[in-house]
């Protein structure tokens, strides 16, 4: 067995393989969607991004009649409007658990995640603002002695 000299053989040797960055694909069914899952406290939505009119279902419902606070529109709309891509896409989700406003968070998540498979290219822009990131923030759970999850009993001393 012959010894190395120097670090220059040991790289020859070896081979130099550069780690390189995963490449990320268009993702799509039979019938041609996107289909992602988003999550937000205990809501969980499932989406499905097709090209189409820019119609958004929630539930069988419109978003507008679903989520009627403007509020929880716009958190919807954001990932759209932040990719210059309203009116290119239908999106149908179904959405369960939680309240209305972890729901339009859930749903918003799956939005984000469904463009990501349908145009890989979006994935740095939504990535940036924080829309792919899932909120993992969850209600803490109520102690027992306790009145809620941190606030005790008024303390008496007699």
């Amino acid at each position: 067995m012959a010894e190395l000299q120097s670090l220059e053989e040991l790289g020859g040797a070896v081979g130099t393989a550069a780690p390189e960055a995963p490449v990320h694909v268009q993702k799509l069914d039979a019938q041609g969607r996107a289909y992602a899952t988003g999550k937000r406290k205990d809501a969980i939505a499932r989406v499905w991004v097709k090209p189409g009119s820019g119609k958004i279902i929630v539930n069988k419902k419109d978003f507008t009649e679903y989520f009627a606070r403007p509020v929880l529109q716009m958190i919807l709309q954001q990932p759209i409007a932040l990719t210059d891509r309203s009116g290119q896409y239908d999106i149908i989700a179904t959405v369960v658990g939680g309240g209305l406003s972890g729901q339009a968070g859930a749903v918003r998540h799956g939005i984000s995640k469904a463009l990501t498979h349908y145009e890989p290219e979006l994935r740095s822009i939504l990535k940036k603002n924080g829309f792919l990131t899932r909120d993992s923030r969850v209600v803490e759970r109520k102690k027992f002695g306790r009145a809620k999850a941190r606030k005790s009993f008024q303390f008496s001393k007699r």
